[in-house]
């Protein structure tokens, strides 16, 4: 998981396809993402703001937005370095990333059901710790 180079063109294909699929309920994902997110790691829920309208809505653009830009490492790892930059100073610290990775295949088993093999699981592992592995150095711990 620690480089872009672990991740094959037959990977991203299967991401990018499971990933439009998850826009098609994108509220729905956002609920169900924030909500196991929360039951995993309830001290997390301090992070955001109570209403998670507008929140559930930029999770799904910029997660979208990274599984897209997948096919152009050299230019979407520099911009997820920064984001997880950001995100320290909102008070996310390393070991959220492993909490997220949790809710977010939890997610896409339930948003993609029978569609969600073990073949896009793994593929969703590499691409996953392909963004978080970025983002982590902006992380406090």
């Amino acid at each position: 998981m620690s480089t872009s180079t672990s991740l094959t063109q037959q990977d991203i294909a299967i991401v990018q396809r499971d990933w439009a699929k998850i826009e098609d309920i994108a509220d729905q994902a956002g609920t169900l993402l924030y909500d196991k997110l929360f039951t995993l790691s309830p001290d997390v829920r301090q992070l955001f703001p109570a209403d998670l309208t507008d929140q559930k809505a930029k999770l799904v653009r910029m997660l979208g937005a990274a599984i897209y830009g997948l096919s152009q490492p050299d230019v979407l790892l520099p911009i997820v370095a920064h984001l997880g930059r950001k995100h320290m100073h909102f008070g996310v610290r390393s070991h959220h990333y492993q909490t997220l990775a949790v809710a977010l295949m939890w997610t896409l088993r339930q948003g993609l059901g029978s569609q969600f093999g073990p073949e896009n699981e793994a593929a969703w592992t590499k691409a996953y710790g392909v963004l978080a592995d970025a983002m982590k150095p902006g992380a406090a711990d």
